[in-house]
């Protein structure tokens, strides 16, 4: 099959039938979107016309072009008609992605057909993902007084995992704090427990932490390492696919190439465009996982201290073991309030709602694990150790 030219059939059907539908949908749009597939088109017809001219000269009789849409096609431009073209666009960047590799084993097709490809899928993807018309480079670096402030963005990761540190600190130090109170042993064995948690908690959490982004850092370097290499591989066709970039962004074609080309006279610029508008990442902001350990491992500490510190207090023989306990419930669930107010108002969510999440949490946790130690106090004989 390898050398039988009829071969070139599946690929001429396969393109003749992605060019009329490309010129279907262009009919239901307008401005750059339409120039877009309009020109998807005319590449897929290039298309058709290299894989007629090789059936042509092995002989090999060519079909009608199709003059309708196929039932898949027609029911996918049917789709686009009732609820709008953005609606088809997942399935138009999952089309072109599943045949982007077609050529790469066809020695009778040209590096560039393999490119055109994989470009279509590109188009596709950024139509769907970003609507907005993007600023010319270079872009002006943020200053701290600069932007919307409820766009700014936690860069690191360091404020991610100390929030919910914090919150995972409290809540689950509560939680065995509670079960060994609900058991009624002494106020030490309590202190003992909530300090093992503590630090056991901070110590799992700060390693996950740093494990968690270390790991996606290296998969980020390696991801802009390959990105360097395609650029200075093939420089052409890297300026074109930003170019189609930026066009799927709403520029027209001048305006794209234009800022394509004024892109890629600086390598360093190139790469840190393409990073953030093909990878999608920041290069400057990939987090540090030291730091990210640091603040989580922290932040678990202030959370699981709550509970632990009224027991400091109540160490003597003969101490009460209620007013602890008391002072200990009264603490955390003034911090679960706070911290879910908090996470409330840095979401969006609502101070009161992130609050009344919080405590659900929290307080449902925590009386779970008191009944259950008062049960496992009773049936091994705990209680009477109080």
């Amino acid at each position: 099959m390898a050398d039988d030219p009829r071969r070139f059939l599946t690929y001429l059907e396969a393109e003749r039938k992605a060019s009329l539908l490309y010129r279907s949908l262009a009919e239901l749009v307008e401005g750059e979107r339409k120039e877009a597939l309009l020109e998807l088109a005319d590449i897929e017809d290039e298309h058709v016309s290299y894989w007629a001219a090789k059936l042509t000269d092995h002989g090999v009789e060519i079909p009608p072009a199709p003059s309708t849409l196929d039932t898949e096609d027609q029911a996918l431009l049917a789709r686009a008609r009732a609820a709008g073209f953005s609606d088809v666009l997942q399935h138009l960047e999952e089309f072109e992605g599943a045949g982007a590799g077609m050529y790469d084993n066809e020695p009778e097709a040209t590096a560039q057909m393999s490119a055109d490809e994989r470009e279509h899928a590109e188009t596709f993807r950024r139509m769907r993902m970003d609507q907005a018309v993007v600023a010319a480079l270079p872009r002006k670096a943020p200053t701290p007084g600069d932007g919307e402030p409820w766009h700014r963005g936690d860069r690191s990761g360091s404020l991610r995992a100390a929030v919910f540190g914090i919150s995972d600190g409290l809540v689950s130090n509560t939680a065995l704090v509670m079960g060994f109170a609900g058991a009624a042993p002494s106020n030490a064995t309590i202190l003992f427990a909530g300090l093992a948690g503590l630090f056991a908690g901070a110590f799992s959490m700060a390693a996950g932490e740093y494990v968690s982004v270390a790991s996606q850092r290296d998969m980020f370097r390696r991801e802009i390492a390959m990105e360097a290499a395609e650029l200075r591989d093939k420089p052409d066709e890297e300026r074109k696919e930003l170019e189609l970039i930026y066009r799927a962004k709403g520029l027209d074609r001048d305006q794209a190439a234009q800022i394509a080309s004024r892109i890629m006279s600086n390598p360093q610029t190139a790469l840190d465009t393409l990073a953030r508008e093909e990878l999608g990442l920041d290069p400057d902001a990939l987090g540090s996982p030291v730091t990210v350990a640091l603040s989580s491992f922290i932040a678990f500490a202030v959370g699981a201290c709550v509970v632990v510190l009224p027991y400091l207090f109540f160490l003597g023989t003969g101490s009460s073991t209620t007013i602890p306990l008391v002072l200990a419930i009264v603490m955390s669930v003034m911090a679960m309030t706070a911290v879910g107010a908090v996470v409330g108002r840095t979401s969006g969510r609502g101070v009161l709602k992130g609050a009344v999440r919080q405590l659900i949490v929290g307080v449902g946790a925590a009386l779970v694990t008191f009944v259950i130690g008062r049960i496992v106090g009773a049936a091994t004989g705990l209680h009477g150790l109080g």
